[in-house]
């Protein structure tokens, strides 16, 4: 790096402008030089983790921005420099940890404040998202516009916001298995296992569409029925777990909707506790019936709800009732081959009262 570099007159905006410019690894280049000169400082240790991210060196800038505010345990621009970085890396609950000591640092640090509403926000938590920005000020709140519309757009949907549901499910990934098979004794895939073999026999040589697929639990009930079997879950985290498994054909991160826009037939798909998360089923029930061949099954399981509809759960699932799920189902072009009550899990030692559901098209 050129030494007339080093001695800018304002090396900080020097290194911003360098990254402005789509140059971050070069900002990067010249801030390590200031720092190893002895010319940097906290604000230049800081440029120079958000620099390293920008270049697409995130454990370097984490190594960096977690290294400063060791070295600067009292000070709240430290705690929010690691923060953001936290946040651009989707460590989400380490990110509002350090916003929350920023805050506590210095209460009147809005940046900071800023920072706890977008780490809720991008872990789908609208309401908490929105009480964070409610606390801004009026020219902070103008800068968030885009965010508290995010949420409040969020907080309307009928069903779990994507962001929520992956921030979930990153998180149990680590011991999803022991604790569902073993706390909450979940038997929904061996459940639709025997639904199906109910309406349909033993069918083998089939190709089977695994939405929320998880750690592969409902994969491997019905691998010795699959000639083909693809899986798609929201969650990083838990598509590697399945990938570990080896008994998926294909695995794909992303949106159960999307995967059943994409023009692929199927004989069988199956939805094993994953519809909990979807209010207003009519889109999927849509898209399964496009997604499958004729006398093609969908299988599922939903919490059951009384009444006619659905609604929100106070553990944030949704439940169906069975009247709404016929009336979808017709709507789509299926005919109900199997409904039954079940207990597909339990919630703090009590049985969850579900329904499972095998829809044929016709």
């Amino acid at each position: 790096m050129a030494n007339a570099r080093l001695q800018h007159d304002d090396p900080l905006q020097f290194a911003e402008d360098l990254a402005a410019e789509g140059k971050a690894a070069e900002a990067a280049c010249f801030l390590q030089s200031l720092i190893d000169g002895g010319r940097g400082g906290l604000l230049a240790r800081l440029a120079l983790a958000r620099a390293l991210q920008a270049a697409g060196q995130t454990q370097s800038a984490l190594e960096v921005a977690r290294e400063t505010a060791l070295l600067n345990t009292h000070v709240a621009v430290a705690a929010l420099g690691l923060g953001e970085i936290l946040l651009k890396a989707g460590q989400l609950p380490t990110a509002i940890g350090e916003f929350q000591r920023a805050l506590r640092l210095d209460p009147a640090l809005e940046e900071a404040r800023y920072g706890v509403g977008c780490a809720w926000l991008e872990a789908g938590e609208a309401e908490k998202a929105l009480t964070s920005f409610g606390e801004l000020s009026a020219a902070m709140t103008a800068r968030a516009q885009p965010e508290i519309a995010d949420a409040q757009a969020m907080s309307r949907q009928q069903r779990s916001d994507p962001r929520y549901v992956r921030h979930l499910f990153d998180q149990f990934s680590i011991d999803y298995d022991e604790r569902m098979l073993g706390q909450l004794c979940y038997a929904a895939p061996r459940i639709l296992r025997e639904l199906f073999a109910l309406v349909a026999g033993e069918h083998r040589s089939l190709r089977v569409l695994d939405l929320g697929s998880g750690t592969g639990l409902s994969g491997a009930a019905f691998r010795d029925l699959a000639a083909e079997l693809h899986g798609i879950d929201l969650s990083p985290a838990m598509i590697e777990k399945s990938r570990a498994r080896a008994i998926y054909d294909q695995l794909n991160v992303g949106d159960l909707q999307s995967a059943l826009s994409e023009g692929d037939r199927y004989d069988l798909i199956l939805a094993a506790d994953t519809l909990v998360y979807l209010g207003d089923l009519a889109a999927v029930f849509e898209g399964a019936a496009l997604s499958l061949v004729p006398g093609g099954f969908f299988l599922f399981t939903v919490e059951k709800q009384d009444g006619d509809d659905y609604a929100l759960g106070p553990k944030r699932r949704w439940r169906h009732s069975q009247s709404y799920l016929r009336a979808e189902a017709a709507q789509a072009g299926f005919d109900v081959a199997g409904l039954m009550e079940c207990v597909p899990r339990s919630e703090a030692n009590a049985p969850v009262e579900g329904l499972a559901v095998a829809l044929r098209k016709m």
